[in-house]
């Protein structure tokens, strides 16, 4: 007989490393279990006469008597532990069958073609990925399967497919892309690849359930043992199965898998930068976009207008795309969208006074010019500050700063006294101690948003805790530098006196976020002359580019 090709090379290898890993647990088993067998020789030994009375196996049967006790209390405490402990679930958008009675024919057909069992349901995660999660777990089951401790058996796993992929992809492209994937079902459904991953799902949620339980020391040791003896063996099966379901799945669209990969590694980059540039200040703010996944359409085709590499992508959007599978896709978009602000920022589950949704035209008046309103408030806050405690002031080149004498009368908030501030002999001292400044006043409000996110339940993203005990936040950016927030804050004065002063707006850019727009036209220079100001303590170009605009630096701005 040759040797084994295609999907069943693959399935073959995951079955061998499934046994694998049930010899791990076989081996537990014996080791719990040897004790016993001990005492069950020892005692029928005397019983038949083999072993006499009075001699040192008097001393040593009530002793391995009580290690066998012991081992076994101790097996069926950490059996019952792994038994009902309950594996990490990802938070995901249920997709109901009469909600996308076309998905579902799409997914079944596409299992039909492959020969495999069609997944159980199907979700959607606000990510840019699509797997197979089995929630066969009584814990992950209505209430009433909850009360009764046992497994749904059989039950094929749930789909789960990227929320931003239904809106970016076209129907044909969307079903090849999950050809792999659905194609997972039928490793899924053999008996050991299932036991196995029961085994291994319930070992990693017995150690969390046993971190920070003294009581539960020996079962989290156990289990992280366990862990350890068959995580290689784990780690091949998954290889191989995703390697039987790659096989099987190349007959099935394989052209347009091609074209589908491409469009996951640009809707991976789109969908990043919607979520930092446009999403993250809205969420820092109270307010949620809720058209995410529509508004990622938008972000991806301007990189397409703006990137070669991405051209001709948008020539595709006259196909379908396949967000109409969905009967009401911007139901699903906003339930998407506000579960993405949880995992990636930390905001309660339902909108409320100080959570709410803001639509994409409401964007730039509700987000960006408020945005722009309260940075500026900040800025002269700080300065204010610096003013009244008498912090540094100008002084001769190469000599020691003087102290300022604090000022009774409150500075009107304008540009020119930021310009004043920044630039001349002392501008790099004030420069800095505004970094410091602001920096520090971001951090307590941050520390404060954490605390209201505590009290709601959720908890803040640098934290890495959990949403609901399910899956953990998602931090988006690292902490800003005290220079990019001092550029940021003074690039809203800016904006706000062109908004105020020179009949500027605000706008939004679908791939860098906020933006000013003069004559219904971006103005991205801006950011250039800041830095000539921040980094150089230069406020000629700045003042060049307030002449050519027409905003007037001495006028008083509109704080948030």
């Amino acid at each position: 007989m040759g040797p084994v090709a295609g999907p069943e090379a693959g399935a073959l290898a995951a079955r061998t490393r499934a046994l694998a890993v049930l010899r791990v647990r076989g081996a537990a088993l014996a080791v719990a279990l040897l004790p016993a067998a001990a005492a069950v020789v020892l005692a029928a030994g005397s019983a038949m006469g083999r072993i006499p009375d009075g001699s040192v196996w008097d001393v040593v049967r009530p002793v391995v008597s009580a290690l066998a006790v012991l081992s076994l209390l101790l097996a069926a405490g950490v059996a019952v532990v792994v038994a009902r402990a309950r594996p990490a679930l990802s938070p995901t958008v249920p997709i109901p069958e009469e909600t996308a009675p076309d998905l579902y024919r799409l997914v079944r057909d596409l299992a039909e073609r492959l020969d495999v069992p069609a997944p159980s349901a199907i979700a959607l995660t606000p990510d840019c990925d699509s797997w197979l999660e089995d929630r066969t777990h009584p814990a992950h089951g209505p209430p009433r399967e909850r009360a009764v401790p046992r497994r749904r058996a059989g039950a094929a796993p749930v789909l789960v497919i990227g929320s931003p992929f239904l809106w970016w992809m076209r129907v044909a492209e969307l079903r090849a892309l999950l050809a792999p994937v659905v194609a997972g079902t039928g490793p899924a459904a053999h008996p050991d690849i299932a036991a196995a991953r029961r085994f291994v799902r319930g070992l990693d949620a017995a150690v969390a359930v046993a971190a920070g339980r003294p009581l539960l020391a020996f079962v989290g040791w156990t289990a992280r043992l366990l862990l350890r003896s068959c995580r290689d063996h784990a780690a091949e099966m998954e290889r191989g199965v995703a390697a039987a379901a790659s096989e099987r799945a190349q007959a099935v669209d394989y052209g347009l898998r091609i074209v589908a990969q491409e469009q996951v590694g640009l809707a991976y980059a789109g969908w990043d930068r919607l979520l930092n540039r446009v999403a993250l200040p809205a969420w820092r703010m109270g307010r949620w976009p809720s058209r995410l996944d529509a508004g990622v359409v938008s972000a991806l085709t301007e990189l397409s207008r703006r990137d070669r590499l991405a051209e001709g992508f948008a020539s595709r959007l006259g196909e379908r795309p396949a967000c109409d599978l969905l009967e009401e896709p911007g139901l699903i978009d906003e339930a998407a969208s506000l579960l993405a602000a949880r995992l990636f920022h930390g905001g309660p589950p339902e909108p409320g006074p100080d959570w709410s949704p803001v639509s994409w035209s409401q964007y730039p008046e509700e987000v960006v010019d408020r945005k722009w309103r309260l940075e500026a408030a900040r800025l002269h806050r700080v300065l204010d500050d610096i003013a009244a405690r008498g912090a540094l002031a100008g002084a001769p080149a190469g000599g020691t700063p003087a102290p300022l004498v604090p000022d009774p009368t409150p500075a009107a908030p304008t540009v020119a006294r930021v310009l004043e501030r920044l630039t001349g002999p002392a501008g790099g001292g004030v420069g800095e101690e505004l970094e410091l400044r602001l920096s520090a006043e971001v951090a307590r409000e941050a520390a404060r948003e954490e605390r209201a996110a505590e009290r709601r339940g959720t908890f803040g993203a640098a934290a890495g805790s959990w949403v609901d005990g399910l899956a953990p936040l998602f931090p988006l950016q690292p902490p800003r530098s005290g220079r990019e927030l001092l550029a940021d804050h003074v690039t809203a004065m800016v904006c706000c006196a062109a908004v105020d002063t020179a009949g500027a707006t605000p706008g939004l850019d679908w791939l860098d976020g906020p933006a000013l727009l003069v004559g219904g036209a971006r103005r991205a220079d801006l950011t250039r002359t800041v830095l000539s100001l921040i980094e150089d303590g230069d406020g000629e170009p700045l003042r060049a580019w307030l002449g050519e605009i027409g905003v007037r630096p001495e006028k008083p701005v509109r704080l948030g």
